[in-house]
């Protein structure tokens, strides 16, 4: 089972992007995030093994997001 965890500051396509990855029967959405700080903190919390983001969302970006993770050495793919 791969374990994704979606980022993206846009309500529609956040739902339409978890609505349609939960109906792969090998993937899990362990939960999606409105902004980049809400994800951080969802990522410690829940260790997916993707993160599906969004490159500019307000506070922290995508591409921050996945800085903060490489600089911290998580496990985690960032898509």
């Amino acid at each position: 089972m791969i374990r994704i965890l979606l980022a993206e500051d846009q309500a529609m396509v956040r739902g339409a992007l978890s609505a349609l990855l939960g109906l792969e029967p090998d993937i899990e959405v362990l939960g999606s995030a409105a902004d980049g700080e809400a994800a951080w903190r969802m990522l410690q919390q829940l260790m997916p093994d993707i993160l599906v983001t969004d490159i500019e969302m307000p506070g922290l970006s995508g591409l921050e997001l996945a800085q903060r993770i490489a600089r911290h050495e998580l496990p985690i793919k960032v898509v």
